[in-house]
């Protein structure tokens, strides 16, 4: 039996003329890794259609261009090739070509004291472009914190004063009983009350890099912040961690303020954007605090 040629509708002469500024894929099933860990990432991928009478562009040819990151680690290098590939096969209709890729990065992460570790998720998007300006690319993270709040802890230090003074009124003070008292459930009457937060990055990344900076993001993020979530914990890390809490004090505007500071020391970024949120236990709203530096949303988009 003779096979008749299969017909490609897609260069058959648009009905309608116009450009599109992108067309392409979303949530594509892409396997690959980060820091050494496999990921169950997406993808979206596009190209700009700028020949206005091109009925559509060669989707398939995108899809098979993913292959080259599957199994292998994310590098800018690696999707800068990737995004070379979708403009090759797309001569003539295409000057722009975009990927975006996210997933959950798994890092190990050690208790604050003891020889405990666990993993810890983190998630991200990269968003690439390649146009005729060049090669861009825009990391966002999701980092995880705790806050205490500032107010709440005088607050509850004042509380803490009033029953010390009332314990002792017609007591001698001396340094036993007041360790004694400090100890006691009357030592504590009152505690600061604490949220799980987190803490949304966008940076662009800027110059001649090749590994995604992932993990040194996390790493300065969460050395600013002072109260990382943790994984595996013995008694004496959830001690530390309460310490730290204790130390590191901060409204939704500290929290900002210390990411902001980080960021701008951090080489190989352009700019960036951050959103801190602190889901409250105490209102059931949340508290949030933005921030940016050199950031352009129609050059990071």
């Amino acid at each position: 039996m003779n096979r008749l040629p299969l017909e490609d509708i897609a260069v058959a002469p648009a009905t309608r003329l116009g450009t599109l500024s992108w067309v392409g894929m979303e949530g594509i099933a892409l396997p690959f890794q980060v820091a050494g860990q496999g990921v169950t990432g997406r993808a979206s991928a596009g190209v700009s259609l700028d020949d206005p009478t091109a009925r559509g562009i060669h989707m398939s040819r995108l899809y098979l261009a993913l292959a080259e990151l599957e199994q292998r680690e994310l590098s800018l290098m690696r999707v800068a090739a990737v995004l070379d590939g979708f403009l090759d096969t797309h001569q003539g209709l295409s000057q722009s070509a975009f990927l975006d890729l996210s997933g959950e990065a798994m890092l190990k992460r050690p208790a604050l004291i003891s020889p405990l570790a666990g993993w810890q998720r983190y998630p991200f998007t990269l968003r690439c472009r390649r146009d005729s300006q060049g090669f861009h690319a825009t990391l966002e993270l999701t980092v995880g914190y705790s806050s205490t709040c500032p107010c709440s802890a005088a607050l509850s230090r004042q509380l803490i004063q009033q029953a010390f003074d009332e314990d002792f009124i017609d007591m001698p003070v001396s340094r036993e009983a007041v360790r004694a008292w400090l100890g006691s459930e009357q030592g504590i009457l009152a505690t600061p009350h604490s949220q799980r937060s987190q803490a949304h990055l966008a940076v662009r990344l800027a110059g001649e890099q090749d590994e995604l900076p992932l993990v040194r993001l996390v790493d300065r993020a969460e050395r600013a912040l002072g109260t990382a979530l943790q994984t595996a914990v013995k008694r004496i890390d959830e001690q530390a961690f309460a310490l730290a809490n204790g130390q590191n004090l901060m409204f939704c505007e500290d929290a900002a303020r210390r990411l902001h500071h980080a960021l701008r020391e951090q080489p190989g970024i352009g700019g960036f954007r951050l959103r801190v949120v602190h889901a409250e236990s105490l209102h059931a709203h949340d508290a949030v605090a933005r921030s940016e530096w050199n950031w352009d949303a129609a050059s990071c988009s």
